[in-house]
């Protein structure tokens, strides 16, 4: 037949397909195969010596160790597959230096001045008239202005006051107008023990708040993408630029300390931020914002846009705050990009597009969503929200529809469990950022006897002004931290050694042995095949008494 050797296995074979019995070429190839294997146990099923009984009991012992095998592969599988990510403490401290200084987002709980409007006033007229006539004892213009100043009132005091005022596009301009101007609200500011003017510090923001102060914050045209957002009016009024700095790569090598975002040297109220905080007596609005005068404090990361009213720390009048900050940091190795960002749990910023932000962060991904969401409920957006060109700013009659629409917003997360109709903060897929950094506070606070510490200079405060200060003080507590790091758990090298090793364990079974399989399965068949009609061709050439072909064996 062949110069090559052939088996006896390989023998039945052939005559089995020249007989048209491919059954029987199978059962050839599977007894060669079980003789042949190096897979434990294997060899025993085509063994004529042994009885059908000890057949029995190797299948059954092999099928248990193949069903033991496959579920514990299973485990493994599913952990690799659900928790690849692990999050565990770096090898090393960070020092404070290598992150920014917390993003400092002051408000005031003064929202009008009362030379511009008399919010209580006008409140007992208007809930002591249900209906609202705005030509009774207030003009137009002032009742339009109140209706702007109760969008950052406590919603609860107008519940039942018909307002009559579905959009209000001037909100912004009106509250500028009537707020207390920064250099006013923050007397004095001293930064890493040097002092100076808090407008050379400090920038006006936009929050739920109203008008608020930020501190460090990146600036409109690094955070915001300006394109896609309305021109009313900038929401950041920050102009300065932070290139040699990102969240996710830090700073730059040659940045030096005076780079922006600013960062300090070390640990300590010396390298820290003071402000001396100011309102007016005159100015208290109890109606407004409730008996808790002063301040809302908001320690952020610079990358973040700031949502007040969701925590903040409280500054009083006639207190001085000490907040002592531990940065808590979290990164993701390099490795990890190959996964996909459920598997992970976190997005990288060029994983994630947002349409009006530039830096991804989850907090700015669910302020977008939002917007969106109140936008679909109310048909208008607060005027805080990200909005574009074509939204409408919500008036102070959509004050309940916007407040309901972010309760309902946060309620579809545990009707989703159940109904998967409730998917719209779903599909937002706000993941935390691969790089992310929060600010844990301590915080103390003592009473500030300011008027005793001006008599102590000689001097005097004009008693009709009715200034009232509070001092705030941020440091870093440590000057080092420990950053917490996400890493593979399980990578693709764990989960084959893991399968490899239970492989071995209860089926003797390795690459080799695999690659046996795949051999006997796909190229043996062929090969057979390919025997068999060479033994066709020899039989014909010999009934037609052809000569074999001249080789140079035959001359």
């Amino acid at each position: 037949m062949d110069s090559r050797s052939v088996s006896n296995f390989e023998l039945k074979a052939i005559n089995a397909w020249d007989k048209g019995n491919i059954w029987r070429v199978i059962k050839g190839l599977f007894l060669e195969y079980c003789s042949n294997s190096s897979v434990h146990g294997v060899r025993y099923f085509g063994c004529k010596r042994r009885t059908l009984f000890e057949k029995i009991w190797w299948g059954v012992m092999f099928l248990l160790s193949l069903y033991g095998c496959g579920r514990l592969i299973q485990n493994i599988y599913r952990k690799w597959d659900q928790t690849p990510v692990i999050v565990s403490f770096a090898e090393k401290s960070t020092p404070v230096w290598q992150i920014p200084f917390p993003a400092v987002t002051i408000c005031p709980e003064m929202k009008v001045r009362s030379q511009y409007l008399n919010f209580t006033e006008l409140y007992r007229q208007i809930t002591r008239n249900t209906t609202v006539d705005p030509h009774q004892d207030w003009s137009n213009e002032t009742f339009d202005l109140f209706r702007s100043v109760a969008q950052v009132c406590d919603a609860h005091i107008l519940k039942d006051v018909q307002l009559n005022q579905t959009e209000d596009p001037n909100i912004v301009e009106k509250l500028k107008n009537v707020s207390m101007p920064l250099e006013k609200a923050l007397f004095f500011c001293k930064w890493r023990n040097e002092g100076g003017f808090c407008t050379d510090y400090f920038t006006e923001t936009i929050t739920e708040e109203g008008i608020c102060f930020t501190f460090n914050a990146q600036s409109s045209q690094e955070m915001l993408r300006s394109d896609q957002l309305h021109k009313d009016y900038q929401y950041i009024t920050e102009n300065r630029t932070s290139p040699l700095w990102s969240l996710e790569n830090g700073y730059a090598e040659n940045s030096d300390m005076d780079t922006y975002p600013l960062r300090v040297l070390g640990d300590g109220a010396r390298a820290g931020l003071f402000v001396l905080l100011n309102l007016y007596k005159f100015d208290r609005e109890l109606i407004c914002r409730g008996p808790v005068q002063g301040f809302k404090i908001l320690l952020h990361s610079s990358s973040e846009y700031p949502q007040v009213s969701r925590q903040y720390y409280r500054v009083p009048l006639h207190q001085e705050v000490i907040i002592s900050v531990k940065p808590q940091m979290i990164t993701t190795s390099e490795g990890l990009r190959e996964y996909t960002p459920e598997r992970r749990q976190c997005f990288f910023n060029e994983e994630r597009h947002l349409r009006y932000f530039k830096v991804y962060m989850q907090q700015n991904c669910e302020l977008e969503c939002l917007s969106n969401y109140t936008l679909q409920k109310c048909g208008c957006v607060k005027f805080s929200m990200p909005r574009d060109n074509t939204t409408k700013v919500c008036g102070a009659s959509q004050i309940q529809c916007y407040n309901a629409a972010e309760d309902d917003m946060l309620l579809e997360d545990v009707k989703y469990l159940v109904d998967k109709s409730f998917d719209f903060r779903a599909k937002c897929n706000c993941l935390p950022a691969c790089t992310s950094v929060q600010y844990d506070a301590e915080i103390s606070q003592a009473a500030l006897d300011w008027k005793s510490l001006i008599e102590a200079y000689g001097d005097s405060l004009d008693e009709d002004e009715g200034a009232e200060f509070s001092r705030l003080s941020i440091y870093f507590k440590e000057a080092q931290f420990i950053t917490s790091k996400r890493s593979e758990l399980y990578g693709l090298t764990d989960f084959l050694a893991n399968c490899g090793g239970l492989l071995g364990l209860f089926m003797g079974v390795s690459l080799l042995s695999l690659a046996e399989m795949f051999y006997f399965c796909t190229i043996r068949p062929f090969t057979i095949l390919r025997a068999y009609q060479e033994r066709k061709r020899r039989e014909s050439n010999v009934f037609f008494n052809i000569p074999p072909p001249i080789t140079e064996k035959t001359k």
